[in-house]
């Protein structure tokens, strides 16, 4: 049977999906408008005049930049932090937040509390660089990747979650001989895929969007540059872009060569290009994303 709705209630539905299609268009957006200026005539992106839908279209901007020094390398440099990154810092986080979970761990509270001290003090920029340099963790890859193992807050989202996991399981498994690592490999690991994943988007995101250590650390190491931080050189050195490809375009007239030299242009094809792989990971891992953090903020 069809169940009859009242007026108020079809006016909610109007209005609900009034505001989220507004909403989803003001999110997208952005990125669409970046997009259409990339692709469409430099001279008519320089005077702002590309809006809504693209016009004469090319693809000359992505072209030009494989002739960009070092953007290639920087590629590489943040996909690879990016993969092993969050790999490490995922099954850090998931073991760490299961072990905390044990009641029999040796000063279990003490450890506990001590992790959630760190979460609200800083020692600052200075200290930390000077630690790192203690530690060999400057002009090196593996300073994109151990500092970052552990986290905290990830560590309490995944206790939080394990918690919520039926005790019986592990006491079944512990009874049938089953060590921790087994059962936490072969049950909650595979039962905390919903927490895991949502741990994986903020570590892979948070990897592949920093520039920070980049741009302390690696001084003397202009090859680990990441792709971020030669974004942020871009953006704010354009001009040097510019210069940087004009191999690119050899053979062109003056008015095509100052077309594809348009620095907004080149700064547009940049940031789509950082944006674009972060983007196609997000809505494979979406499903376990919003179950993740909603079953992780349950209770603390």
């Amino acid at each position: 049977m069809v169940e009859k709705r009242s007026i108020n209630d079809v006016i909610f539905d109007v209005l609900n999906y009034t505001f989220f299609i507004l909403f989803t268009i003001i999110c997208v957006f952005p990125f669409y408008y970046l997009f259409i200026n990339t692709i469409s005539d430099n001279g008519l992106v320089s005077k702002g005049l590309v809006n809504f839908y693209p016009r004469g279209l090319h693809i000359k901007n992505y072209i030009a930049l494989k002739d960009v020094n070092g953007l290639g390398m920087s590629f590489i440099v943040t996909l690879a932090r990016t993969v092993i990154g969050t790999i490490v810092s995922t099954v850090a986080s998931g073991f760490v937040g299961y072990l905390v979970t044990k009641q029999e761990l040796w000063h279990r509270k003490i450890f506990y509390r001590f992790m959630i001290v760190t979460m609200y003090f800083s020692a600052g920029l200075i200290p930390w660089f000077t630690t790192m340099q203690m530690l060999g963790l400057t002009n090196t890859f593996w300073a994109y990747i151990i500092p970052g193992i552990v986290s905290v807050y990830n560590i309490i989202m995944v206790k939080t979650y394990i918690e919520s996991i039926p005790a019986e399981l592990e006491e079944s498994a512990s009874i049938d001989g089953a060590s921790y690592m087994t059962i936490f490999v072969k049950i909650i690991w595979p039962l905390s895929k919903p927490i895991l994943a949502t741990i994986a988007i903020w570590c892979a995101v948070g990897h592949w969007n920093s520039f920070q250590d980049s741009l302390v650390l690696m001084s003397g190491a202009p090859k680990l540059k990441t792709l971020q931080e030669r974004l942020y050189i871009y953006l704010n050195q354009s001009s040097n872009l510019a210069a940087s490809m004009g191999t690119a375009t050899t053979g062109l007239s003056e008015t095509q060569r100052q077309e594809m030299l348009n620095t907004k242009s080149i700064q547009y094809t940049v940031a789509m290009v950082t944006a674009i792989p972060i983007l196609c990971v997000y809505p494979f891992m979406q499903k376990y994303f919003v179950k993740g953090l909603m079953l992780g903020a349950v209770k603390g």
